[in-house]
């Protein structure tokens, strides 16, 4: 179990240099560019409706039709309800660590999302890497919560 856990944290740090902001946003707008490098697109969680996480309980691609601008970021919805949630209370619907990956945040590092990996926790959205990522977080929400909500900031000046 150790081994498996080492050999997990590894693989992600090797890949979390790979998709590494050199100038971190508060706002992840990573998208995939070439084979193994990232930048930011402007549009933020890759597009996906952050609201239709807690209302209907999954991703949702968002539409070029509902759009707002929050925080330097283009943020996408799938129906006009959802972008008026949104503007109402971006705050209660946005994701935790500006969309950057949870469990990488709490390992140090701002790097790109699945939005199929998430995971809602006392009312809050957090996105992940990847699925191996999104179960090893699963196992202490409570306590990558607690480091990443220490490190986020510094993350974001480094």
């Amino acid at each position: 179990m150790r081994l498996a856990r080492l050999f997990i944290t590894s693989a992600f740090l090797i890949l979390a240099t790979i998709g590494q902001v050199s100038a971190a946003e508060r706002i992840n707008t990573l998208e995939k560019h070439g084979l193994f490098s990232y930048e930011p697109s402007g549009v933020a969680i890759r597009g996906y409706d952050t609201v239709a996480y807690f209302t209907e309980g999954r991703p949702v691609e968002g539409s070029d039709d509902f759009t707002t601008e929050w925080q330097g970021a283009t943020w996408k919805f799938s129906t006009q309800e959802h972008l008026d949630l949104f503007t109402a209370d971006p705050a209660r619907y946005a994701p935790q660590y500006g969309g950057y990956c949870a469990y990488g945040v709490a390992q140090e590092s701002l790097v790109k999302i699945e939005p199929d990996q998430w995971t809602i926790h006392d009312d809050k959205l957090y996105l992940n890497y990847n699925a191996k990522l999104n179960n090893e977080w699963k196992k202490d929400i409570p306590g990558y919560i607690a480091t990443a909500d220490k490190l986020f900031e510094s993350l974001l000046s480094e």
